[in-house]
């Protein structure tokens, strides 16, 4: 007996063994896991947070130099309270970019997203393409399909897929790459358009823009919050520049 005695007990040794292996496996990420927490964390590291929820810091009212008092934090949200604020730019300008954020606006209301804007003496919109924010229900600019949420304004529609009801929050991505803009809501491509092409052109051609001078223009710029006198939110505020180089390359 005593030979089975020493069987099991290295038998019970070899369970106890293949356990303790399995229970520390188990509590360690897998090489596959570890490559995709690496590559999140790569990933994000790439984004600049352009609003945390606290500071506004990185904006400034267009053509001052910091931000007007009716642009306010609420809730860990950047808020235009009220009508006046002027118009929000970033103090950095991007030329090739990756933009993220997600907006809320009130019932009726209207507002914008800005990109390759300048500072001249004219209004920011007069050179600054725009994706547009609207209640798309209850504001006239709603009877037109490309002055409807998601659209770049008065140049392409977005497609009733990209847009929800009224008060709920958005989410917009822009790229824009050497000239070539694309934008999606909600998941939603709604535009994808290279700036100075032929189809660029009749676009503006056909459009209130066609007389302006400098439309489009700008091959970097700021991007821009509007004011158009209603509440407006935005939150989850990143972008990333595209092309980055390592040091020393």
């Amino acid at each position: 007996m005593r030979p089975l005695r020493a069987a099991a007990r290295l038998g019970l040794m070899a369970i106890i063994a293949l356990s303790a292996g399995v229970l520390s496996s188990a509590g360690e990420p897998s090489a596959a896991e570890q490559q995709a927490t690496s590559s999140e964390e790569t990933d994000n590291a790439q984004w600049e947070v352009l609003f945390d929820g606290q500071s506004l810091a990185k904006w400034r009212s267009y053509g001052q130099a910091e931000v007007h008092p009716h642009w306010q934090i609420e809730d860990g949200a950047l808020v235009l309270t009220q009508a006046d604020g002027g118009d929000l730019i970033t103090r950095a300008t991007y030329q090739n970019f990756e933009l993220y954020l997600e907006w809320w606006v009130a019932a009726g209301g209207n507002s914008g997203i800005f990109v390759l804007a300048d500072e001249s003496q004219l209004p920011i919109y007069v050179r600054a393409p725009e994706v547009q924010i609207l209640d798309d229900a209850a504001h006239r600019d709603g009877n037109f399909a490309d002055k409807r949420s998601g659209s770049l304004y008065d140049l392409i529609a977005a497609p009733a897929a990209a847009q929800k009801p009224t008060e709920h929050w958005n989410s917009v991505r822009i790229r824009h790459d050497n000239g070539h803009l694309q934008v999606w809501q909600n998941d939603v491509k709604t535009a994808d358009v290279v700036i100075g092409s032929d189809t660029w052109k009749q676009l503006v051609a056909d459009s209130k823009f066609a007389d302006w001078a400098g439309f489009g223009a700008n091959p970097s710029g700021f991007i821009g919050l509007q004011d158009h006198g209603n509440r407006v939110a935005f939150r989850n505020l990143k972008i990333r520049r595209l092309h980055a180089h390592l040091p020393g390359i």
